[in-house]
């Protein structure tokens, strides 16, 4: 079994600053993609940003230049850097990979994780 696990949301006045962190852990044979989503109430969840195993990175036209998404391969673990936020930004964000997942001497075919969710809230 694969686990996402995040942290670091929380509430912030708007202008400010926080850093989401994901880290993947279990039977992982291989990552590829690894990004952040977010829903807001009554909206469909959207890609927030994305990185690639090559580092490759996708951001929505909405947090260009505010947002910066990384990852450490060692540890499994990618980060969204979110700076000077909005009260549009206001979501519940989520994690996202895209990996292979071992099975016996091999792996599994490619799927995506979710992790549970972190909740960002900006005062305005």
């Amino acid at each position: 079994q694969v686990q996402l696990v995040e942290s670091g949301g929380g509430l912030v006045q708007a202008g400010g600053s926080l850093r989401l962190s994901c880290a993947a852990s279990g039977s992982i044979f291989s990552i590829n993609a690894m990004g952040w989503y977010r829903q807001a109430p009554g909206k469909q969840r959207e890609l927030v940003a994305a990185i690639t195993s090559g580092d490759y990175t996708n951001y929505a036209d909405s947090v260009k230049g505010r947002f910066t998404i990384s990852r450490d391969n060692a540890k499994n673990t990618v980060y969204l850097q979110m700076n000077s936020l909005k009260p549009e930004d206001i979501a519940v964000y989520y994690c996202n990979a895209n990996l292979r997942e071992r099975s016996g001497s091999g792996y599994r075919s490619e799927r995506d994780w979710w992790g549970q969710g972190t909740q960002v809230t900006v005062s305005s």
